[in-house]
């Protein structure tokens, strides 16, 4: 009997909008994805989402042993089937679950998705995410079977276009645990702390991320003014938490229900009326995240909200919001813990600014160092 019977997550991030104020489409072109496996296995399934679009997508897909980077190793290429057919077609607002593909799988290693998109395609559901685990490429023509994209015809991109998760068929005590948060959290920290749980031998656990720019808990925007700030905690996180495996949530959400209200004089999509009270803030993350991850027989982590001051719409009004809202993530008995970001990087002589060298340079993201001091912090439980 195989001692490989439990499907978990190894790699995952959201999809949201791609692009709101002008549709873009893609013709002949090869994505590339490298995913680094965290376990050991002997099957491979893959999730597609075309979650945000408005047309079919149409594509082929393989997977394949990697070296690094783009390159893969000749004749490890296998076929990525939904429902037996090669021809993969996912409709808009939905998402599918590939066929199972028996895969040898070894941690630490990593393995390529590719996608080979030959007609017009619509390229309205994905994610932009950074981190030193986070690397894509795109080709143009049909590179599907090179072992190497040829230099020429082939950029980066941290664009991650329809692929959102990968499971691997693993042993019993594997687990996920899943970081579900805005532009803080697409940055570098959850692949930092994927890092730091591999040099310091928690290997049963993999850090799935779920995280897209400019989004709030209780509210998103839906003209066209806004590139890509997209669903709100609400709509996203029943959808987002669908992963093999799971058993902790940390959430580090709701600075842009706090930054982003301006006044309809400044902007006529950010009126007052969106800023909530703390009250309102913590009714809406107790009820779309905490009492849905119950449900779903979670444990449960806040991340406290970082410094802002600096910011280019920082008062000192959002401050003391953003600190109510902490003080009830770090004193609440509805979650099982809270993780303090904020303490972590912030200037103790100036509690509302980041240390000098953990900013970024714009005062409401961290720098390399910032964000490796949020990954640092990540209590050793969540991990184990």
């Amino acid at each position: 009997m195989s001692e490989y019977t439990k499907w978990v997550a190894c790699w995952g991030n959201a999809t949201s909008i791609r692009e709101q104020t002008e549709l873009r489409y893609t013709k002949d072109i090869t994505l590339r994805y490298p995913i680094r496996m965290c376990f050991d296995g002997d099957a491979l399934r893959f999730h597609f989402s075309n979650l945000t679009g408005t047309e079919p997508v149409h594509f082929i897909a393989e997977c394949a042993a990697c070296i690094q980077g783009h390159v893969i190793i000749p004749d490890t290429a296998e076929t990525i089937t939904v429902n037996g057919e090669e021809d993969i077609v996912i409709q808009p607002g939905q998402e599918m679950m590939s066929d199972e593909i028996e895969f040898k799988v070894i941690s630490g290693s990593e393995i390529c998705v590719s996608m080979y998109l030959e007609d017009y395609t619509q390229m309205n559901a994905g994610v932009l995410i950074t981190g030193p685990l986070s690397r894509g490429y795109y080709s143009y023509g049909n590179q599907m079977h090179e072992d190497i994209l040829p230099l020429d015809l082939t950029r980066h991109t941290n664009w991650f276009y329809f692929l959102n998760t990968v499971d691997v068929r693993t042993e019993e005590n594997k687990h996920a645990l899943v970081c579900f948060g805005d532009s803080i959290t697409a940055q570098d920290w959850p692949d930092m702390l994927a890092i730091r749980a591999w040099e310091n031998g928690f290997r049963d656990v993999s850090i799935i991320r779920r995280a897209v720019s400019g989004t709030r808990i209780l509210r998103e925007y839906s003209c066209i003014t806004y590139a890509a700030y997209g669903i709100k905690g609400e709509t996203r996180f029943p959808q987002e938490m669908n992963v093999a495996g799971c058993d902790t949530v940390l959430i580090q959400h709701g600075i842009n229900d706090i930054i982003h209200p301006v006044g309809t004089d400044v902007n006529p999509w950010r009126p007052w009326s969106d800023l909530p009270t703390a009250e309102q803030m913590e009714e809406g993350y107790v009820k779309y995240y905490i009492e849905y991850a119950r449900k779903l027989g979670l444990k449960v982590y806040g991340g406290t909200l970082i410094p802002i001051k600096g910011w280019r719409t920082y008062e000192p009004f959002r401050e003391v919001l953003k600190n109510e809202f902490n003080d009830w993530l770090r004193t609440t008995d509805l979650l099982d813990g809270c993780v303090d970001f904020d303490l972590a990087v912030r200037d103790p002589d100036d509690p509302a600014a980041f240390r000098k060298e953990y900013d970024s340079g714009d005062h409401l993201h961290p720098s390399d160092a910032g964000y490796q001091a949020m990954a640092d912090c990540v209590p050793e439980e969540l991990l184990k």
